[in-house]
């Protein structure tokens, strides 16, 4: 999608502090994060939310690279919180289907 600011990062039009790129997941360090390591792991597919997506593979997929993001690149042993936003009531921002990552300290609720 050609206005889609998370594309544009994708197709590297846009700089960011990229982390993780594989053939179906790019992952990036949020630009505003909420915790000592904030990352947005995101489908190379434009998908607009979790909503409109009914491909099971591709979120087995995002998943289980949040998974080894978490574990293997960014090594939040201690633990992290993993988020998905929902439509602009659930406070989606960038209608690009993307999960964030939180760690790096204890997270309250």
């Amino acid at each position: 999608m050609s206005d889609c600011l998370f594309c544009k990062i994708i197709a590297g039009e846009i700089p960011s502090g990229k982390i993780y790129e594989d053939d179906d997941v790019f992952a990036f360090k949020d630009i505003h994060p909420k915790a000592p390591t904030h990352v947005l792991v995101i489908p190379k597919t434009h998908i607009a939310t979790l909503a409109d997506c009914d491909d099971a593979a591709l979120l087995g997929t995002l998943m289980l690279r949040v998974k080894y993001i978490a574990d293997e690149v960014l090594q939040l042993a201690a633990g992290y919180r993993v988020i998905i936003n929902v439509r602009e009531g659930g406070g989606q921002e960038v209608f690009h289907l993307h999960i964030h990552i939180l760690g790096g300290k204890h997270l309250p609720f």
